[in-house]
């Protein structure tokens, strides 16, 4: 079975940085889709970067130009950088993966990220 792994989160200051990782039990390759969510309490999860099998990335606007997401095709850990941190950033951050072809539809547990004002 496939296990996915947040580590990295941490309570920061607004302005701060901060850098989660995934870490799967299974190297990730080309046609994994993998994702970063975010829950905060009372909230629904949303999609905070997405990086496809095609090789594209995409942020949700509230993200853009603060996270990168970054993966090494063949490695089995992806990474989520976030700079100049706010507090409506602060939530349980996901990792999930999504290969079509194995069927493989996975969720890590989630690190909570806090950022105090």
């Amino acid at each position: 079975q496939v296990q996915l792994v947040e580590s990295g989160g941490a309570q920061v200051q607004a302005g701060g940085s901060l850098t989660l990782s995934c870490t799967g039990t299974i190297n990730f390759y080309r046609d994994d889709n993998l994702s970063w969510y975010r829950q905060s309490p009372g909230k629904e999860r949303e999609l905070v970067a997405f990086s496809s099998s095609s090789g594209t990335t995409t942020y949700s606007d509230s993200v853009k130009g603060r996270f990168t997401m970054s993966r090494e095709i063949g490695e089995n850990i992806v990474y989520l950088q976030m700079t100049n941190l706010k507090p409506e950033d602060t939530a349980v951050y996901f990792c999930h993966l999504r290969n079509f072809l194995l069927n493989l539809n996975e969720w890590g547990q989630g690190t909570q990220v806090t950022v105090a004002s």
